[in-house]
C-alpha cells in the first residue's frame, strides 16, 4: 500500500468488496446489537420538527376521513327511505364505490411513487368534495343515477389517497424511532365517533341530507387544502426528492457537491420505484400477500360495520334511526379506546399474541351480537367486536413496514387489500342481508376473523430485525445502479476518522437506503 501510496502520490482505491462499515444509527435511544435487540438505552435522539408536524397534521387527516365516512354512512337508513330502496337495492348501490376503489386502488401505488403523496392527495380531495355534493343531491331529487356516481367518486377519492396517508405515517413513525402507528387509526376512529355523532343529531334533528353533505364537502376540501403540503415528507415525486435529499446533506455540513451527488441519488431511486414493472415487485412477496390477507379480514370486519351496523340495529331491533346510528358509535368508540392503547398493548405482549387474540375477541363479539335476544346485550357483542377489530389494521401496516427501503411499495399493497376489501365485501353482505336478515348475514364475516387468527404469525418481525428500531438498512440490494460520469468524492461514513472514498470514471454504486446518509461509494470490481 505504501509502495502504491509513492507511486501514484495519493491512497488506493478499496476492494469492491470491502468498504468501511458505517456506525450503526442510534434511533430512538436503543443501539441495536447483533441480535437485533436494543442493547442499550441512551437519551432518544431529537426529532425533526417538520415530522411532529407532519405526525399531527396526518391525524388530523386520519380524522377527517373517519369524520366523513362514518357522517355519510349513519345516514344510509334516510337514503334508503328517501329512495324507497330496498336492502338488496342499497347493497347494489354501494357496489358503485367498490368499482370505483377497484379502479383506481391498483395504481394509486404507481401514482404515489411518480407524481407523489402531495398531488394524489389532492386528486382525492376532488373526489371526494364532488362525491359528498353528489350524495346529498341524489337522494333530495330523488335520483338514483345521481347517488351511483357519487358513491362511485367516494370509492375512488378513498382509495387513492389512502395510499399515500399509510406510506406517510409509515414514514413518520420510522424517523421518530418508536411505535405510533395505532394513534393515527386512533385519529380515525376518533373522526368517525364525531361523524356518527353528527349522522345521529342530523337525523334526530331531520336535518336534510343535501345540506349535511354539502356542508361536509367544503369543511373536508378546506381541511385538506391547509394540511396536506405539511404532511407529506416522504413520498416526494423526484425534483422535490432531490431538493429534500440536497438540503438534509447541506444540514449534516456536506459540501455542495456531496449535497447535489445526494440529490441525484435520491431522484434515480425515486424514478426507479415509479417505474411500473419495479412497482409490481412487492405483489410477488408471499409475506407481504399473507399480511394483505390479514388487512382484508380487518377491513371486512369494520367495513361491514361501517356500511350495516346501524341498519342491522334498526331492522333486527325495530329501533329507530338514531339509534342505530349511536350504537355504530359504541363501535367506533370501543375501537378508539383500544387503539389509544394499543401501543403498550403490542410492546408487552407483541404483534402475533395480540393479533390473535384481537381476532377471537372479535369473533365472539360479532357472534353475539348476531344471536343477542335483546338490544342490551347485542350492545356488549358490538363493544367486543370493536375492541377485537381495532389493531388489526395498524399491526399489518406496521409488519409491512420492517425494512424501511421496501416499505412504501408493500404498505401500499396491504393498503390496496384492504381498500378493495373495506368497499367490495359489505355491498354483497346487502344481498345475504336480504334472504337471511342483516345481523345474521354479519355472521359471515366470522370465516375471515378465522383466518386472521390462523395467519398471524405473518406480522412476526423477521428475525434480522427482531426488537431493532425502525432505522434505514446500510445496503438495499435492490436500490438501483447510478453510473457517475466523473471523480466524484463522498464521505465514506460518519465514523470519525474515515477518509472520504474516491469514485472513479465509469464506476458504479447503489443509492442510499434513507434520505439523509448516502450509502459509501463502491468502487467498480475490476476485471
Amino acid at each position: 500500500m505504501s509502495q502504491q501510496r509513492a507511486r501514484t502520490g495519493r491512497a488506493p482505491l478499496r476492494p469492491a468488496n470491502r468498504r468501511p462499515r458505517p456506525e450503526a444509527p442510534v434511533t430512538g435511544g436503543r443501539r441495536p446489537g447483533r441480535s437485533g435487540r436494543g442493547t442499550s438505552s441512551t437519551s432518544r435522539l431529537p426529532v425533526d420538527p417538520a415530522v411532529h408536524r407532519a405526525r399531527w397534521l396526518l391525524m388530523g387527516l386520519f380524522a377527517l376521513s373517519g369524520l366523513m365516512l362514518s357522517g355519510w354512512l349513519a345516514r344510509l337508513p334516510a337514503v334508503r327511505a328517501a329512495l324507497d330502496l330496498g336492502t338488496a337495492e342499497l347493497g347494489g348501490l354501494l357496489i358503485a364505490g367498490s368499482i370505483g376503489s377497484l379502479a383506481t386502488v391498483s395504481v394509486a401505488g404507481v401514482l404515489v411513487n411518480r407524481f407523489g403523496g402531495r398531488a394524489v392527495l389532492y386528486v382525492s380531495m376532488v373526489a371526494f368534495a364532488a362525491a359528498y355534493v353528489l350524495i346529498g343531491v341524489g337522494p333530495t331529487i330523488g335520483s338514483v343515477p345521481v347517488l351511483t356516481v357519487g358513491i362511485f367518486l367516494s370509492g375512488v377519492g378513498f382509495a387513492i389517497g389512502n395510499v399515500p396517508l399509510n406510506v406517510e405515517t409509515a414514514a413518520v413513525e420510522r424517523r421518530m424511532g418508536r411505535t405510533v402507528l395505532p394513534q393515527f387509526h386512533a385519529a380515525f376512529s376518533i373522526g368517525s365517533v364525531l361523524g356518527s355523532g353528527i349522522g345521529a343529531l342530523c337525523a334526530a334533528a331531520d336535518v336534510p341530507l343535501l345540506a349535511q353533505f354539502v356542508a361536509t364537502a367544503v369543511v373536508g376540501t378546506v381541511w385538506r387544502l391547509l394540511s396536506v403540503p405539511g404532511a407529506v415528507i416522504e413520498s416526494l415525486p423526484p425534483d422535490r426528492a432531490a431538493l429534500a435529499a440536497a438540503r438534509d446533506a447541506r444540514a449534516e455540513g456536506r459540501t455542495p457537491l456531496e449535497a447535489g451527488l445526494a440529490g441525484r441519488l435520491r431522484a434515480a431511486r425515486v424514478r426507479r420505484v415509479a417505474r411500473p414493472g419495479s412497482a409490481l415487485g412487492a405483489w410477488r412477496e408471499p409475506r407481504t400477500l399473507l399480511i394483505g390477507v390479514v388487512i382484508m379480514s380487518a377491513a371486512l370486519s369494520e367495513g361491514a360495520a361501517n356500511d350495516w351496523l346501524a341498519i342491522a340495529v334498526v331492522d333486527g331491533f325495530d329501533q329507530v334511526e338514531a339509534v342505530g346510528a349511536a350504537m355504530f358509535g359504541v363501535f367506533v368508540g370501543a375501537m378508539t379506546l383500544v387503539r389509544l392503547l394499543g401501543t403498550k398493548l403490542i410492546d408487552r405482549y407483541g404483534r402475533v399474541t395480540v393479533l390473535r387474540t384481537s381476532g377471537l375477541v372479535s369473533f365472539g363479539g360479532l357472534v353475539l351480537f348476531g344471536f343477542a335476544p335483546s338490544l342490551p346485550l347485542a350492545a356488549v357483542g358490538i363493544v367486543a367486536w370493536g375492541c377485537g377489530a381495532a389493531l388489526t389494521v395498524p399491526l399489518g401496516i406496521a409488519a409491512a413496514s420492517d425494512d424501511p427501503l421496501r416499505a412504501a411499495s408493500r404498505v401500499a399493497v396491504i393498503s390496496s387489500f384492504s381498500s378493495t376489501a373495506s368497499l367490495a365485501a359489505p355491498p354483497l353482505l346487502g344481498l345475504a342481508a336480504e334472504l337471511m336478515g342483516t345481523r345474521h348475514a354479519l355472521l359471515l364475516i366470522t370465516a375471515a376473523m378465522v383466518a386472521s387468527v390462523l395467519l398471524a404469525g405473518t406480522v412476526r418481525r423477521p428475525d434480522g430485525l427482531a426488537g431493532a428500531a425502525p432505522t434505514a438498512a446500510a445496503d438495499d440490494p435492490g436500490a438501483p445502479v447510478v453510473a457517475t460520469a466523473e471523480p466524484v468524492a463522498v464521505p465514506a461514513s460518519h465514523a470519525a476518522g474515515e477518509d472520504a472514498v474516491c469514485v472513479p470514471s465509469g464506476s458504479v454504486r447503489r443509492e442510499p437506503a434513507g434520505d439523509h446518509v448516502p450509502e459509501p461509494a463502491r468502487p467498480a470490481r475490476p476485471a
